[in-house]
């Protein structure tokens, strides 16, 4: 099931494996504008240890694009997430 469009002024965030049990949610609406480096900083405030815990080995998309926030000066970590983006956390994948 799709989540709700977000409303004015928000982003949509989904959560999978790990990030969605450390949230109990699989998705939320958070307020925009915000830059992608600062997202991981804004999911710390509202889940304690969730960056230590979870999103030190995730990635992010914005839109369905991957975007390298690792790096302060990384062109991806300035990127804005403006209302109606949808971001998505997405766990490590293994393989075997």
């Amino acid at each position: 099931m799709a989540p709700a469009k977000a409303p004015a002024g928000h982003f949509s965030i989904l959560y999978f494996a790990a990030a969605s049990t450390f949230t109990g949610k699989t998705s939320e609406h958070l307020p925009a504008p915000v830059r992608a480096r600062d997202v991981f900083a804004m999911l710390e405030e509202r889940y304690p240890d969730i960056r230590d815990k979870v999103l030190s080995s995730c990635a992010m998309t914005i839109n369905m694009e991957y975007v390298d926030v690792g790096e302060d000066d990384a062109e991806d970590a300035n990127k804005q997430i403006v209302e109606g983006d949808e971001v998505a956390i997405i766990p490590p994948v293994s393989s075997g």
